[in-house]
């Protein structure tokens, strides 16, 4: 999709549940439409789903939003676009948990995709914002910082506020939870994926929500350029972490980058046994992502650019 085209503020994308909504949003700097192309490609209506044990989504058909629960209330993993803040509440609200339970909300990258709802929900909850330190400029002010592959776009969202900066292996606990930050640079440079163990039936999975891994970027952006080295480094440690990463479970922040929306429709309709236990799906997704870095590397080679 070409970014560069994206109306930042515009009409409201059909995912709004009510006319009601829709005026509550034009009052609310918070709640203002963000890209309504991508909003009508990304936020397709999914049902909550119990993913495992205390794992759940409560996102769309095109972005994921995880919802964690604990002995001390919830944990949510990214926000999605404005136009679905008020459907991830109600998902909320549907499995019969309250939104002023959720604690923490954490992010995975700060694109407007996956951040720029979080504002509104750490507003309407109270919970406390936590991205990989490198992420925190650009979720506080919604401008990507330069050294994002993706700054050239130029898009932009509400800032989500105060955001907790924390470092590789950095643990978030909450009530009998302990999440623990995966670094992961590439994507963007404060990539950063989380881990957390979901028991159910007595059988304990590792499960992991990772950033994207693929190398999209703005025009004229090289991967090649020397000034670009660190990133480029970062990406292949990222790749060779998420091979080894203990992984039973896998969610990624779109789920078509793993088979993810696939796997809904499985278990939506009551596939046995569970489509999302798969002990090598991170291991594929980092040779996927890999693969198509390595075609990303070989092509500015061979002067073709993107």
């Amino acid at each position: 999709m070409n970014y560069s085209r994206f109306v930042l503020i515009g009409v409201a994308a059909s995912v709004l549940p009510s006319l009601a909504t829709a005026a509550r949003a034009a009052r609310d700097p918070l709640l203002q439409p963000v890209a309504p192309e991508a909003a009508r490609e990304w936020l397709t209506p999914q049902p909550p789903l119990h993913i495992y044990g205390n794992s759940y989504l409560v996102g769309f058909g095109g972005l994921n939003v995880a919802l964690i629960t604990t002995s001390a209330g919830l944990i949510l993993i990214d926000g999605a676009l404005p136009q679905g803040v008020a459907a991830i509440e109600a998902k909320i609200r549907q499995l019969g948990f309250k939104v002023r339970d959720v604690k923490y909300i954490l992010s995975t990258e700060p694109h407007f995709d996956h951040a720029s709802g979080i504002g509104a929900l750490a507003r309407d909850s109270g919970a406390i914002v936590v991205a990989g330190k490198a992420a925190v400029p650009a979720l506080q002010s919604g401008w990507p910082t330069p050294d994002d592959p993706q700054a050239g776009y130029r898009a932009h969202y509400h800032g989500v506020g105060p955001v907790r900066g924390v470092s590789d292996g950095a643990v978030i606990r909450l009530g009998d939870v302990a999440v623990t930050a995966v670094a992961v640079p590439g994507h963007t440079p404060g990539s950063t994926s989380w881990t957390w163990r979901s028991c159910e039936a007595g059988q304990c999975k590792m499960v992991v929500f990772s950033a994207s891994l693929n190398p999209i970027s703005a025009e004229k952006y090289r991967f090649t350029d020397p000034a670009h080295r660190a990133l480029t480094d970062g990406f292949r440690r990222s790749f060779a972490k998420m091979k080894t990463l203990p992984c039973d479970i896998l969610i990624t922040a779109h789920p078509g980058q793993s088979g993810g929306d696939i796997k809904a429709a499985k278990l939506q309709a009551g596939a046995k046994p569970n489509p999302y236990v798969d002990p090598h799906a991170c291991r594929d997704y980092a040779e996927q992502s890999e693969d198509l870095f390595d075609k990303r590397i070989a092509g500015e080679q061979a002067g073709r650019g993107k």
